[in-house]
């Protein structure tokens, strides 16, 4: 008889340092109360991960290793831990990550307690391993909360109110081969709930067991993959909100008549209008203000020009976006080797901001005072404050295409 009580299930490709750490966990901190398997799944690897794996088998870590042939992909690789889980619940566990053995227990516990629970939430922490310390937590769950087979419209205004990320979970394991299916257009986490509620229960910990390592001892300050996610997905956050409310409507437990479809659009529209405050922030980090004015548009369209973090940037961003969206410009016309600056007492600034903002190093800035012979001006362009000058460098023999004005650079970019 398998009396596996918990499958905990690992892709891993070329991570074998990180692999390592991950593991010397379980023998130092993890003993749980109940059997459990570590199933590590490995997308043909070429490092030394093979040979980690068997120096943590020979400690007598229950591990079970699957080779795959050609690396497939990471959903590919998860898919494979998934479908050779043999315990009654299983979780997803990054081979860069860590998990909080106390409340894991707690949970399996409630999940015990709970037979109708087919997926088992909670919130997750950032943490510095290197120092030892949980920086952050995505989100809080006051109290322990359970939802019942169909309580669509009950779990998404507790995920809408919340703003939840419905990613770190405990699934009952027979359950998997309904609610695992990959998504494309639809952020996988909502889709899966979706698939969750619609067979059973689902709950949510008010305390994490996982934990997203930011600073390791392999890698200081490493970048978090959700932070890419978050720079590009806020309508897959949305199609996923969509997905949950139409498989709610299905069920017969969510309303579309227009009033409330209204409501729900709105609550979507919302949701993923704060996503698109977090992206802009991102990207404004990476000195990409064209990006970060698009976003803007549509935060506003969302009703959220108000936001704090909008605000604090709204008055500067459409005149750094115009100075970028020039600089890529002139960047684009072939053999341009000037930008001159015209009827601005001291470039120096703008000069400084256009180099910033990414124009190219072999395109010298100079002053609108500079004398240019017939065959510097070939390689010139030209930007002047005022429209009314334009003429007179077009007049010299500039391309009229190649002089710009001040409305040309800010013009669509209202704020």
């Amino acid at each position: 008889m398998n009396d596996i009580k918990l499958s905990i299930c690992i892709p891993t490709y070329n991570r074998a340092p990180f692999l390592r750490y991950l593991l010397n966990t379980f023998v130092e901190q993890g003993q749980l109360p109940f059997r459990y398997e570590l199933v590590i799944s490995d997308n043909a690897s070429t490092d030394d991960t093979a040979g980690v794996i068997e120096e943590f088998t020979r400690q007598g870590l229950p591990i079970r290793y699957l080779r795959r042939a050609v690396n497939g992909g990471s959903l590919a690789n998860l898919a494979n831990a998934f479908q050779h889980a043999d315990g009654l619940y299983s979780i997803y566990l990054a081979d860069d990550d860590l998990l909080i053995f106390p409340n894991l227990i707690e949970a399996v516990a409630f999940l015990d307690e709970n037979e109708d629970v087919v997926a088992c939430h909670a919130p997750w922490t950032l943490y510095d391993a290197v120092h030892d310390a949980d920086t952050s937590q995505f989100y809080e769950v006051r109290e322990n909360v359970k939802f019942r087979r169909h309580e669509f419209r009950r779990l998404f205004s507790f995920l809408f109110e919340g703003h939840i990320f419905p990613e770190i979970c405990i699934y009952r394991t027979e359950k998997l081969r309904a609610i695992y299916v990959p998504r494309d257009f639809c952020f996988y986490a909502f889709a899966h709930v979706a698939n969750s509620i619609d067979l059973g229960a689902v709950a949510f910990m008010s305390k994490p067991f996982y934990r997203s390592v930011t600073n390791s001892p392999f890698a200081r300050d490493r970048a978090q993959a959700g932070h890419n996610e978050v720079l590009t997905s806020w309508d897959n956050y949305r199609g996923g909100l969509e997905y949950f409310l139409y498989l709610g409507f299905k069920r017969g437990d969510i309303d579309f008549t227009p009033e409330e479809k209204a409501r729900y659009d709105q609550a979507c529209q919302i949701f993923t209008g704060v996503r698109m405050v977090v992206a802009a922030r991102f990207w404004l980090a990476r000195k990409d203000y064209v990006k970060a004015y698009e976003l803007y548009t549509r935060i506003c369209y969302a009703g959220l020009e108000k936001h704090a973090e909008v605000q604090a940037y709204r008055e500067s961003l459409p005149l750094m976006a115009g100075v970028q969206t020039l600089a890529r410009k002139l960047n684009a016309i072939s053999g341009l080797r000037c930008l001159v600056v015209d009827d601005i007492p001291d470039i120096a600034p703008l000069a400084d901001l256009f180099k910033q903002l990414g124009l190219k190093d072999e395109i010298e800035v100079v002053d609108g005072n500079k004398r240019l012979s017939q065959a510097d001006i070939g390689t010139t362009a030209v930007f002047t404050p005022h429209d009314v000058n334009r003429q007179k460098f077009i007049d010299h023999g500039h391309p009229a295409q190649q002089v710009y004005c001040e409305a040309d650079i800010i013009a669509g970019l209202p704020i």
